[in-house]
């Protein structure tokens, strides 16, 4: 019996995983969706930045490392997502951490910086603390006028 509107659900956190490694994509991925988020994956930055100019992500958890030949590119993804996508949060989950890289990951933007192996269970903790407080520089000049 068919009694009005059904009830409004609220719509599934959009996240965006980037990591070269297949494994690590498809684990996250599965993880995630059975967890109530709608997960996207890319395994190497064009991936990654074709599916940021067409969808609205939460959060990306992404590595650093995105091939064998840069080491650069994570923290470009990370000013990219930063400059494009202001309100996105950005987690940083990479086998390749320093002192020195974490610290210019949050420079660069990443709200949270993560050293490989990681539970998944911690990760969704940091995923879902990131989503209910508040992006850190939300005056980076990109309010809206009321």
């Amino acid at each position: 019996m068919w009694l009005g509107q059904p009830a409004r659900e609220e719509p599934q956190p959009r996240l965006l995983v980037v990591d070269d490694e297949e494994a690590i994509c498809f684990s996250m991925s599965e993880y995630f969706s059975l967890h109530g988020y709608k997960v996207d994956t890319a395994r190497e930055m064009d991936e990654a930045e074709k599916l940021l100019d067409t969808s609205e992500y939460k959060v990306v958890i992404q590595d650093l490392r995105l091939s064998l030949t840069t080491k650069s590119d994570g923290l470009e993804m990370i000013r990219s997502i930063r400059a494009h996508n202001p309100q996105t949060r950005i987690i940083v989950l990479t086998a390749y951490g320093s002192a020195e890289v974490e610290d210019e990951a949050r420079r660069c933007g990443a709200d949270a910086f993560l050293r490989k192996p990681k539970p998944l269970s911690q990760v969704a903790q940091i995923v879902q603390g990131l989503i209910e407080s508040p992006p850190r520089s939300s005056s980076m000049g990109h309010a809206r006028p009321a």
